[in-house]
């Protein structure tokens, strides 16, 4: 409800449209711009934001039909600063669940000692985290709940889930060997939890974005009203459920790969980083009240434990050679072969974000100028 408000009335002035069928056809313009740039977009590999996607086309669509003026210019600049924060928090709290399992766990002499201590824990955080991130994202919208409320939910679903852990790690711990290939074992269930959890706060959200300017549409062309509040019929619901589960099944594999294996290697424990920190992240940006994307953060965590493995694996080389008599630096060729993060994806995947808000806008203003001519509104 609060994000397809946001979408419909807060980025532009619904007054200053002045007429409903100029507001009409600024909704219409703003759902082609977003759909044709996200498509074109998810073709290339691109992970980009649907919500930032919509917003430029919102925004478009409002300076072609009122001009600067009809921008709320405090809200655009509160996205343009989530662009640069949200993924940068997003990569350094996975790096810094990745370097405390490392040290806590992988590095230890004896593995699965560590294990059966700490990832009773480390479940039990994920899953408060996510508790947290569900009643902040899904059910404040069916009651009235705080943050604190929130947290509160949060910490009694991580102690329940980690008094629960500590006997089903004991059980599949039993008879591992002391190698790393077993720690990724115990990872396996929560992991699909927490894939399912992302998901279900994930496509909570971006079905909001995208059904917002067709609830708007429906709205003011039953009722002529577009300036207050309004309901959302349940096929426009339907619909967009619809259109992002179809979407998963035939666009979806390309961009998994990208995400999943393309831009750095992902294993079990990566991959918890990566869905713990895209949790954490939404629930500190809800608590600052910053407009993030969870596809920004979960790609800024994938990035995150890339760029730390890369300084984690020189560090430890440098020691490694330190004790080594007469033992020299590598050559810049073997430097660059060990990277493990692909520069080539990392720069598309930027540059994809920053012209996104441009990009669905102007295509906006220019479909709205094409509407309106060919329907003849006002």
């Amino acid at each position: 409800g609060d994000v397809v408000s946001t979408i419909a009335k807060g980025i532009i002035a619904p007054e200053s449209m002045g007429t409903s069928g100029a507001f009409i056809t600024a909704m219409m313009a703003a759902l082609l711009a977003s759909a044709l740039w996200v498509n074109l977009a998810t073709w290339i590999g691109a992970p980009v934001s649907t919500t930032h996607s919509v917003v430029g086309g919102v925004m478009g669509a409002g300076i072609a039909a009122a001009g600067f003026s009809a921008v709320s210019w405090d809200k655009m600049g509160a996205i343009a600063a989530s662009w640069v924060i949200s993924p940068l928090l997003g990569g350094l709290i996975a790096a810094l669940f990745l370097w405390f399992i490392k040290s806590a766990i992988i590095y230890k002499e004896d593995k699965i000692a560590a294990a059966r201590r700490w990832v009773p824990v480390l479940v039990g955080i994920m899953g408060g985290a996510f508790a947290t991130y569900i009643a902040v994202k899904g059910i404040k919208k069916l009651i009235k709940i705080s943050m604190g409320d929130a947290v509160l939910i949060g910490i009694g679903a991580a102690i329940l889930i980690w008094l629960v852990m500590i006997p089903i790690v004991r059980k599949q711990s039993e008879g591992l060997e002391n190698r790393n290939k077993s720690l990724k074992v115990l990872f396996g269930i929560p992991l699909i939890v927490s894939a399912a959890l992302l998901s279900f706060a994930h496509g909570a959200n971006d079905v909001a974005n995208a059904v917002g300017p067709l609830a708007a549409i429906v709205q003011a062309s039953t009722t002529g009203d577009f300036t207050h509040s309004f309901g959302i019929p349940s096929w426009v619901m339907i619909i967009g459920a619809l259109g992002i589960s179809f979407g998963l099944f035939l666009f979806g594999p390309k961009l998994i790969k990208m995400v999943g294996n393309q831009i750095t290697k992902l294993n079990p424990m990566r991959a918890y980083c990566v869905a713990l920190s895209a949790a954490i992240t939404v629930i500190v940006a809800s608590w600052l009240g910053l407009p993030v994307s969870s596809t920004h953060i979960a790609v800024g965590g994938v990035f995150g434990v890339g760029f730390f493995r890369e300084w984690d694996t020189e560090r430890r080389m440098r020691k490694a050679m330190a004790t080594v008599p007469g033992a020299s630096r590598l050559a810049p060729e073997e430097r660059r072969r060990r990277k493990l993060v692909r520069r080539s994806h990392f720069m598309t995947i930027v540059a994809a974000w920053l012209i996104t808000v441009p990009a669905a806008a102007l295509l906006s203003a220019g479909l709205f100028a094409v509407i309106r001519g060919v329907m003849g509104t006002s």
